[in-house]
């Protein structure tokens, strides 16, 4: 069992940065492919980054491309996603997510275990 907790998230304004943070614990963390997913109101769920255990290998959503970046820290169990030039579009609830398996996944239907999420306001 791995319980994740998200946090960092807020009210900005369009063309600012945000930090949202991702702590794990259970399992050992560094054995999980970890993800950040949205889901923005009236829509549906959407795949935002996603990191191998290693950090070696990361994938990102064509909304996010060049924009945001996730990285993790394995010592302190923690899974980030760093949020630049925001758009009033970026708004959504950002949930975070791991799966047992070492590479970096896109599917959200493969992930095992997800956080509460945490709500991110981008003001035009």
């Amino acid at each position: 069992q791995v319980q994740l907790v998200e946090s960092g998230g807020g009210l900005v304004q369009a063309g600012g940065s945000l930090r949202v943070s991702c702590a794990a614990s259970g399992r050992t963390f560094s054995n999980y492919g970890m993800g950040w997913f949205r889901r923005a109101p009236g829509k549906e769920r959407e795949f935002v980054a996603c990191i191998s255990w290693s950090g070696g290998s990361t994938y990102y959503g064509d909304s996010v491309k060049g924009r945001f970046t996730i990285s993790r820290d394995n010592v302190k169990n923690t899974v980030y996603l760093e949020m630049n030039s925001l758009k009033p579009e970026d708004t959504a609830v950002y949930y975070c997510a791991a799966h047992r398996g070492p590479y970096a996944n896109r599917y959200a239907y493969q992930y095992d275990y997800w956080g509460q999420g945490t709500e991110v306001t981008v003001s035009s």
